[in-house]
């Protein structure tokens, strides 16, 4: 997909209503993403509205991916870590649009990711994913290390306990942070 931006997104009406959608669309077909299904639209809608007001504090930065006119992929960088973590950043709600996966999207986006992360000066990058059905082989072509696995972490969008993997990679040149 030769045509795909990848772009931090700003807080307005338009965008949150183009990533509810995605998100709606990502919990109906599975996704774990910490919402149940049926997600309804101004709970999808609430929420990107606070992620994108929380990016436009600098607390986290929210990319999507665009071909064209359509958002077909989001991941969010957090990036307000405690006093003690200055160096780290975590990555959450990486989804793409069902008609445009296997396309190299989420690679793409995390990525972005993670030249973002090393560009705020961060040296260590978190996430963690579903054990069933999560995004676990594409983090590992990434270089993400597995730490372990926590069973029956969270439900899933339909039902039923499923466990959560936790992925940590270095990334940038290390920083010494002194207090």
């Amino acid at each position: 997909m030769n045509t795909l931006e990848i772009r931090a997104l700003d807080d307005d009406a338009r965008t949150s209503g183009m990533l509810a959608d995605l998100l709606i669309e990502t919990v109906a077909a599975g996704g774990s993403v910490s919402f149940m299904h049926p997600l309804s639209p101004d709970a999808a809608y609430g929420f990107w509205r606070k992620a994108l007001a929380a990016a436009a504090r600098g607390e986290r930065a929210v990319l999507g991916a665009w071909h064209g006119e359509t958002l077909v992929g989001t991941v969010t960088l957090l990036l307000d870590c405690p006093p003690n973590q200055p160096h780290r950043a975590e990555i959450a709600k990486l989804m793409t649009r069902l008609d445009h996966r296997g396309q190299g999207i989420a690679m793409r986006l995390m990525r972005a990711a993670e030249k973002l992360a090393v560009e705020k000066g961060r040296t260590l990058l978190v996430l963690d994913t579903a054990s069933e059905e999560g995004a676990a082989g594409l983090y590992e072509k990434l270089g993400f290390t597995l730490t372990g696995e926590i069973p029956d972490y969270a439900l899933k969008p339909h039902g039923g306990l499923t466990g959560t993997l936790i992925y940590w990679k270095r990334i940038g040149a290390a920083v010494q942070f002194l207090p």
